[in-house]
């Protein structure tokens, strides 16, 4: 992933850190050490056996040159990407089965804001579940509706979809474990 400014061995171990300590505290904030945080993760996730789908036709290049990309459907991903809003339907993607609910798919969502706390001008959730004291804000710049559908396919716990939101070198996550309520 050099063609992205990656390194593959410190940056994906950052990367990997943050991603276990976010889903871990789940709307936190954690630092990925790299900018854009989705690539680093992306780079990160992605193996020859992870069906990625993607938007972004710089990280689509950088996979495809080292056969870790193969063209396909959203529904059928097992990783999909997409800056902001996609043109695809969070709901109709994988959700795993009982016997398998690891199997559902995961969404990185790049947003152009990333905040934590009370006040906020973008939109917000409240999540409550494993790994939330509580209940826990996080506000993206992602549009009420498009989360509404993430709370959605996240509604039959064991199974459903872990989302990832990424601004700037930043990651939150929202895993299908944590009930999300748009606020």
């Amino acid at each position: 992933m050099r063609a992205l400014g990656i390194d593959p061995v410190h940056d994906t171990q950052t990367a990997f850190r943050a991603l276990c300590d976010a889903t871990s505290r789940p709307g936190t904030v954690a630092d990925v050490g790299s900018s854009p945080a989705d690539h680093a993760i992306l780079a990160t996730l992605v193996d020859h056996e992870v069906r990625t789908w993607t938007d972004d036709g710089e990280l689509r290049s950088a996979l495809e040159s080292q056969g870790r990309f193969d063209p396909i459907e959203p529904a059928e991903a097992d990783l999909l990407h997409t800056h902001g809003q996609p043109d695809w339907d969070v709901r109709e993607c994988s959700h795993g089965s009982l016997v398998e609910p690891s199997e559902g798919a995961t969404v990185v969502y790049r947003v152009d804001g990333l905040e934590t706390g009370p006040d906020s001008a973008l939109t917000t959730v409240e999540l409550i579940g494993p790994g939330v004291d509580g209940t826990r804000r996080l506000s993206a710049d992602l549009p009420a509706s498009e989360l509404e559908r993430l709370r959605e396919a996240q509604s039959t716990y064991p199974r459903g979809v872990d989302a990832y939101l990424t601004s700037g070198e930043y990651v939150a996550a929202i895993p299908r474990s944590n009930d999300l309520e748009v606020v």
